[in-house]
């Protein structure tokens, strides 16, 4: 089994300067090397950003601004998501498909009246702005990457207070909305004076730990190059079904109705009674000797023990135990088969 995760790239966060931080081991996840794993507690982290308090650094997600008149028009003819009419300050998520259907980028968007700000996967932002720039045209349209500048942080609450924090400080910030807490994109260099007033950090292991929970995939994790968007569950957060042509709409519409992705997204529940290591991204998922799918990300969880999301194929009964090396699994149906 093959990924299309991007090419690690070379960063460090000011944040891993905090005290306790530990930063994560780029031979084990390249994709994420450069910002903190945990700050010497990684239970008590999860807990407290699933009681709404703390803060997640994750500086390395790209950032991109698109700016004029024609922008939300010209980013509606592109991409999955209905943005055409898209009201300032209301945070939604949007895909770019291949002309087959295939996720090839994933982003989190808001535009705040003036400016169409996305969020994207570490290492694929400047892929993503080529690809907008090729197709720009004559259109009245200006595509930036703001990487450099914008750094990402999460918080695991609504957005009002923390849009109301972050103008208490004066932060030039972009708050976007989320299905899970809010991203906010700050000038980097507030971010280390900022982030002194604010809750204790968190790590990523806190931060994965509480999107698996939540079923939530991500690209590159629980993606590959034949991933579609109904196999992981993207049609409707970030896929609009009632929209005008884009590229990849052909194979949306025609698995949506005829109702058979070959794969889907599982929760497993991994045996914690055995002293296994959690098993590595990539990791086949097995039925007696045959492999039915590939893990995505396995991560400790402070309440549910070992979990991961894996992809299987749509036809392996929801009923039925898996094994992931020489663990045993069972599943927790997220996109019905």
């Amino acid at each position: 089994m093959t990924t299309d995760a991007a090419a690690p790239i070379t960063y460090r966060s000011p944040l891993l300067d905090l005290a306790g931080a530990v930063a994560i081991d780029p031979a084990l996840d390249p994709v994420d090397a450069g910002i903190a794993w945990h700050y010497a507690d990684p239970l008590r982290e999860q807990r407290r950003l699933d009681e709404g308090t703390g803060f997640v650094d994750l500086s390395n997600r790209g950032v991109i601004a698109v700016e004029g008149p024609d922008r939300l028009s010209w980013l509606h003819s592109l991409i999955s998501q209905h943005v055409e009419h898209l009201a300032p300050g209301v945070g939604t998520e949007g895909l770019l498909l291949s002309p087959n259907g295939h996720v090839e980028q994933h982003f989190g968007l808001l535009d705040d009246g003036s400016t169409t700000w996305l969020h994207t996967e570490p290492g694929r932002d400047d892929a993503l702005v080529a690809f907008l720039d090729s197709m720009r045209f004559m259109l009245r349209v200006e595509v930036r990457n703001e990487t450099a500048n914008r750094s990402v942080i999460w918080f695991p609450r609504d957005s009002e207070p923390v849009s109301a924090m972050l103008q208490e400080q004066r932060l030039d910030a972009v708050v976007v909305p989320a299905r899970r807490g809010t991203f906010a994109l700050i000038r980097r260099e507030d971010v280390v004076e900022a982030s002194s007033t604010w809750e204790e950090p968190a790590g990523v292991w806190a931060f994965e730990a509480l999107r698996v929970a939540a079923a939530e995939p991500r690209l590159g994790f629980e993606t590959d190059h034949r991933t579609i968007p109904h196999e992981v569950g993207w049609i409707g957060p970030a896929v609009h079904l009632q929209k005008g042509c884009y590229r990849g709409q052909e194979t949306v519409a025609r698995v949506h109705n005829l109702g058979r992705p070959p794969r889907r997204l599982v929760l497993l529940h991994l045996d914690g009674s055995t002293q296994a290591l959690l098993p590595a991204h990539g990791t086949e998922v097995m039925v007696e000797d045959r492999a039915v799918g590939f893990i995505g990300t396995a991560v400790h969880h402070f309440e549910l023990g070992p979990v991961a999301l894996a992809i299987v194929k749509r036809n392996v009964p929801t009923d039925i135990d898996l094994v992931v090396g020489e663990v045993s699994a069972s599943q927790e149906v997220v996109v019905a088969p």
